[in-house]
C-alpha cells in the first residue's frame, strides 16, 4: 500500500513541474531523513572511545619488588598474630579445663573442712570409751558401746578414703609448713632437732591438697 502511495507521487511530481511558477517542486528527499541520517552518522563519530583502547603503564621492576616485600611483611605479621591468638586460646582452654577439673575435686572442701571436726569428736569418745572397757570390767554395755564406736570411726575412715580425704600422720616425720602448725616445742630427746615429737590434732589432705593443717609439737635442742 505504502508502494502505491509513492508511485502515485512520483507520477504527480512532473506533472507539477510543468504547471505555473507558484507550484513546488522537491528536489531532493525530505530534510527529516537527512537530518535522521545525519544525526545517526554524527552520534556514531562522537561515541564514547572504547577503554580497552586506553594505554597501559606497567608498574617498574623496582615497584614490584618494593610490592612483593610489603606483602611478605604483611603475611608473617599475620602469620604471627595467628600463632600468637593460637597460643592464647589453648591456654584458656587448658585453664578452664583445669578449673572445671578442680572444681570436681575440692567442690566438697568446706563440707569435709566440718566433717573432720565430727571424725575428732568420734575419735575422742572411742579413746574415752576404751579407757573404761577395760577387759576386766564386767560391765558388757560399756564394751559394746566402744566396739560400736570403732566400727563407725573405721567406716567413716573408709568414706573418707574413698573421696580423696586422708588423715595426716606427721608423728616422727619432718616438720613441713605447709602441712604441720607448731604450737609448742619439746625437748629432743633421742630425735632430731625438727622433728614433730607431738600431734594434739591431725591433719587431713582432699586429693593431696592441705585442707586443715596438723596441730603439732616440734622437737628442738635442749639448752643448758
Amino acid at each position: 500500500m505504502a508502494a502505491r502511495s509513492l508511485r502515485h507521487i512520483g507520477a504527480l511530481l512532473p506533472a507539477a513541474g510543468k504547471a505555473g511558477s507558484g507550484s513546488l517542486y522537491f528536489r531532493g528527499p525530505p530534510r527529516a531523513f537527512s537530518t535522521a541520517a545525519q544525526q545517526r552518522s554524527t552520534g556514531d563519530e562522537c561515541g564514547p572511545e572504547d577503554p580497552s583502547e586506553e594505554p597501559k603503564h606497567p608498574l617498574p621492576d623496582c615497584a614490584l619488588e618494593h610490592k612483593a616485600i610489603k606483602l611478605e611483611e604483611q603475611v608473617r605479621d599475620l602469620t604471627e598474630r595467628y600463632r600468637k591468638a593460637l597460643a592464647d586460646s589453648e591456654n584458656v582452654r587448658r585453664r578452664t579445663q583445669k578449673f572445671v577439673e578442680d572444681a570436681k575435686l575440692f567442690g566438697i572442701q568446706s563440707f569435709c573442712r566440718d566433717l573432720v571436726e565430727v571424725a575428732d569428736i568420734l575419735e575422742k569418745t572411742a579413746e574415752s570409751a576404751a579407757g573404761h572397757a577395760e577387759p576386766s570390767d564386767p560391765n558388757p554395755t560399756l564394751k559394746k558401746i566402744y566396739e560400736g564406736l570403732s566400727l563407725i570411726e573405721a567406716k567413716l575412715q573408709s568414706v573418707f578414703a574413698k573421696h580423696g580425704l586422708q588423715k595426716m600422720n606427721p608423728l616422727g616425720g619432718r616438720y613441713d609448713p605447709y602441712d604441720h602448725e607448731i604450737v609448742c616445742h619439746v625437748p629432743a630427746e633421742g630425735v632430731q632437732p625438727g622433728t614433730v615429737a607431738l600431734v594434739t590434732q591431725d591433719g587431713y589432705k582432699l586429693h593431696g591438697r592441705t585442707i586443715r593443717h596438723a596441730l603439732v609439737g616440734v622437737a628442738v635442742e635442749a639448752q643448758e
